[in-house]
């Protein structure tokens, strides 16, 4: 015993003296004999612990600016006006304002509690029927990229997590100082995510402010004269925030320039079948640059499509060139899983797969995709005829242009303010709206405060 302790005596001495006396304080150093501390010591350790409780060290960390778009959202709660109105919100509405759970997810959920499934870790790449069949949705049950073998599939955190999972398989694989290039405007969370990942970001241009539709020649003059070999991200459809797609023929072109400059293409899918109210039709863009031979990244989310918002269902699909090189990437996306999360949620994933396979859920998924594509459509109508029928000053046929959730209105920023602050209808800075947030109750009083804004302010 005698022996053990002085062991332990010893090792405790060699310990204090590899610290140097430099990083420590000596106040509040401690005798060696640590059963044996002085009174006078144990009232300067009680000093220090009381000093620690009313400082922190993470006492100089500002706070984050509020989200743009989640702000919104906390503003419009806390408003207690009966007019107030979000046009902000980034989901669906009924006619009644209300978020909707699909019939199709909820016939599924049923079905999955009475099989009585387990609740086990799905692998780092997620669950395989997933897999399976997300990468038919989006490149089609024909694809001869998927019938090879060169399309690897990740399950993801939603799209969020499919755009974060591209951004570190371009890191990582790509060389270094490879630049990304998004859209201007574009979702501010590609701008975030980009920098939180260390990928140099930058913009071209697509949004025309004179005509409130797509700035084309001079998005192509921009993909032309970007180095070899950077990165191009595009919105596959329904774009966010201005809702301006290019035609097919301007995607035929894009696609031309970018196999001219050797450009890696990422697509980021996140509004497929809501945009159209047509799977096929919503994913045309990123079929043809397929169908072309064009090795990409394509980020799909069913938070929109399917309802499931919570659930942070999604898949990252990488398009090789061939099979060998397709089980490389499968590998490293695993491992990069790993580093990151671990393995994805299991819930979301089981819904997709189970309503995906079986053709009579797949067909009430696409009736009710179409329902609320045309109640969106119908949004566009109203609040476009509510604004000719009053005269507003301006040209409004952008409204029913443009295309998906979202419509850039082309209000100036003291609009927005007045919009906000005066009738309690809360829009993101740049005049974004999500149609979802107009229903027949509220357009016209939406429709009044917009022609006030533009012909008194």
């Amino acid at each position: 015993m005698q022996a053990n302790n002085r062991q332990q005596q010893r090792r405790i001495e060699a310990l204090i003296n590899h610290i140097q006396p430099s990083s420590i304080d000596k106040q509040y150093t401690c005798p060696l004999d640590i059963n044996n501390c002085s009174s006078s010591s144990n009232d300067q350790n009680q000093k220090f612990v009381k000093n620690m409780s009313n400082s922190s060290i993470w006492g100089n960390i500002p706070t984050a600016p509020r989200d743009p778009i989640l702000g919104l959202s906390e503003a419009f709660r806390e408003d207690t006006s009966s007019n107030k109105v979000n046009l902000g919100v980034g989901a669906y509405r009924t006619e009644e304002g209300k978020p909707l759970v699909l019939k199709v997810v909820q016939k599924v959920e049923q079905m999955l509690l009475e099989k009585h499934l387990n609740k086990e870790y799905l692998p780092q790449d997620g669950l395989d029927e997933f897999n399976k069949v997300s990468p038919k949705l989006l490149f089609g049950a024909d694809s001869k990229a998927i019938k090879e073998g060169r399309v690897v599939c990740t399950q993801s955190i939603s799209g969020t997590g499919a755009v974060r999972l591209g951004l570190e398989f371009i890191k990582t694989f790509l060389p270094a100082g490879t630049g990304l290039y998004v859209s201007f405007p574009t979702w501010s969370n590609h701008i975030q995510m980009c920098q939180s990942v260390g990928v140099p970001v930058g913009y071209y241009r697509y949004f025309d402010n004179k005509t409130l539709g797509l700035a084309f020649d001079d998005m192509i003059h921009d993909l032309a004269s970007f180095p070899n070999k950077s990165v191009i991200l595009l919105h596959a459809c329904a774009h966010n925030p201005t809702g301006v797609d290019p035609t097919p023929e301007q995607w035929s072109k894009i696609a031309d320039v970018i196999q001219q400059k050797g450009h890696y293409t990422f697509f980021d899918c996140a509004y497929q079948g809501f945009a159209s109210g047509d799977l096929d039709k919503d994913a045309a863009a990123i079929r043809m640059f397929v169908d072309r031979g064009m090795e990409l990244l394509a980020a799909q989310s069913y938070a929109k499509n399917f309802g499931l918002y919570g659930e942070r269902i999604g898949a990252l699909n990488i398009v090789c060139s061939n099979t060998e090189t397709a089980k490389a990437v499968h590998s490293q996306m695993k491992y990069i899983v790993r580093g990151l999360y671990s393995s994805p949620p299991l819930q979301g994933a089981r819904i997709v797969a189970t309503a995906l396979s079986d053709p009579e859920l797949f067909n009430l998924w696409k009736e009710e995709l179409a329902a609320m594509s045309d109640r969106i459509k119908e949004m566009r109508v109203l609040l476009y005829n509510a604004l000719k029928k009053r005269g507003t000053p301006g040209n409004w046929d952008h409204i029913l242009n443009q295309i998906g959730m979202f419509s850039f209105t082309g209000l100036q920023k003291k609009h927005v303010q007045r919009l906000v602050n005066h009738y309690h209808i809360y829009l993101t800075d740049n005049g974004r709206i999500s149609m979802c947030g107009l229903n027949r109750s509220n357009v016209d009083y939406v429709a009044d405060a917009i022609d006030d804004c533009v012909r008194n302010h």
